[in-house]
């Protein structure tokens, strides 16, 4: 069975947001396919915040293996920038551990979301060499 690390994040500017807007549905998610909620993992920040402790603790169980998947509601839930999402999926993938953005239906376990990455990636790529 896989192991799923959730991470959501809502920002203390947004009063529109709560975290069970994401939650919820990802732990639908994760049930429906079944799969095993490792841990939540949930900062109450702005995504501009360079340090997020849930996020940094999300990364350390990635190094160590502790989960097969990352599972988020949105991108900009998880990543303050492009620059930021890109060296994260490749971190992750570099561990062996999928991401999942639930709102984007982006799945790079999948050859779809393993294509979407290699586009996102490019663009990253374009917009780094333009500046």
């Amino acid at each position: 069975m896989k192991k799923v690390a959730i991470y959501a994040r809502v920002s203390t500017t947004d009063k529109e947001q709560d975290l069970d807007t994401q939650l919820i549905p990802l732990q639908e998610y994760v049930k429906s396919r079944g799969w095993e909620v490792f841990r939540v993992y949930s900062d109450k920040v702005s995504g501009a915040t360079e340090k997020r402790q849930e996020l940094s603790e999300l990364m350390e169980g990635a190094y160590k293996r502790l989960f097969d998947i990352v599972l988020v509601y949105r991108f900009d839930r998880f990543a303050r920038s492009t620059k930021h999402l890109i060296a994260s999926l490749e971190e992750f993938s570099s561990l062996g551990i999928d991401f999942i953005s639930y709102n984007e239906n982006i799945d790079t376990s999948t050859p779809i979301g393993k294509a979407m990455f290699t586009i996102i990636s490019a663009f990253a790529e374009l917009e780094r060499s333009i500046i």
